[in-house]
């Protein structure tokens, strides 16, 4: 029996490339559109997938609503991952991240039917600065304190308050390899500086952040779709999953910037953390995240933070050539 279409949007990214990988090896068919706005990696992101006959790639930006409208009909499920990520960079482009990361979902909703999966990947940092002791729910209010949580959480907002079925995944902070990778992830970024320079100074050393590694999230999806309609019934009883917030970490990894370093020197010997009390970190985010919700539907993740470090300390002894570690 064949498996459903995805589209995937954003698809060449971090998150994207390695979904995408995961459910063509799954059977699923699965398209990827992007506009390669992130630069000359990301066109080769997804070359290792061209053998494989289920999938294709469409050139085209999701503001473009004729794009989509061309698009969007011939799929099952729509994962809309293209996004202006992160912190700076919405910072830098206001406008590009209110058209891509709000106004573009609020179109691909609009122009999907109800019959069709959407499966939309938000933050959990729409949950800003809290005490970082007190567990954040789905029912806990959101605070975003960035135009990037600002125009996640409008996006969730609409489809949420809309008359279709939607599953929204609030993701929090991604680590592992992939194959458009990025850097400034802080489990990533925290490893490479442990691996190239041996030190890192950290600001706000108690600010408490959520973590999750990619390709489980990669695997929350495949859950999602193979799930839509079920597995709302384990977490609520009569109630289904659709129209419901999920977050998605692992209970294991939320730390704080001191306990992240802790971890990442129990396998880099040598690395030396200077924690400044002086300066202050512009990203103010500080909050811990429960993950009961989607526990309840029988989600498993199949990877630990300390695996994730692992991971990172060997991929980056392939991207590099061996020669960076300093011990």
């Amino acid at each position: 029996m064949s498996k459903e279409k995805v589209l995937i949007t954003g698809g060449a990214g971090y998150l994207g490339s390695v979904t995408a990988g995961h459910l063509l090896s799954q059977g699923y068919e699965v398209t990827c559109l992007d506009n390669f706005s992130i630069g000359e990696d990301s066109k080769r992101s997804l070359l290792h997938l061209v053998h494989n006959p289920k999938f294709d790639f469409v050139f085209g930006d999701v503001r473009d609503r004729r794009t989509l409208e061309e698009l969007i009909p011939k799929f099952d499920t729509i994962i809309p991952l293209a996004a202006i990520v992160g912190f700076p960079q919405c910072k830098q482009n206001p406008v590009d991240a209110v058209l891509t990361n709000r106004d573009a979902v609020i179109i691909t909703n609009d122009i999907r039917t109800n019959g069709q999966k959407l499966i939309y990947p938000t933050t959990n940092s729409g949950y800003g600065t809290t005490s970082g002791e007190v567990f954040c729910t789905e029912e806990t209010p959101l605070n975003p304190i960035s135009v990037y949580g600002e125009t996640k959480v409008a996006a969730e907002k609409a489809l949420l308050e809309g008359d279709k079925k939607v599953i929204t995944l609030r993701l929090a902070t991604l680590f592992g390899m992939s194959p458009r990778m990025r850097t400034d992830l802080l489990v990533n970024y925290f490893v490479f500086k442990a691996v190239t320079d041996g030190n890192l100074v950290v600001y706000e050393k108690n600010f408490m952040r959520n973590f999750a590694p990619v390709r489980d999230v990669a695997r929350v999806f495949e859950h999602c779709i193979e799930n839509y309609e079920q597995m709302g019934k384990v977490a609520y009883g009569d109630e289904q999953m659709q129209n419901r917030p999920y977050n998605v970490g692992l209970d294991s990894a939320n730390l704080s910037k001191q306990q992240l370093c802790e971890e990442i020197q129990k396998q880099v010997l040598g690395f030396i953390v200077d924690y400044k009390e002086i300066d202050r970190d512009p990203d103010k985010r500080n909050y811990i995240v429960s993950n009961k919700r989607l526990n309840q539907t029988e989600f498993v993740f199949e990877q630990t933070l300390p695996q994730g470090i692992a991971e990172l300390i060997r991929g980056y002894k392939v991207m590099f050539g061996g020669t960076i570690f300093r011990q």
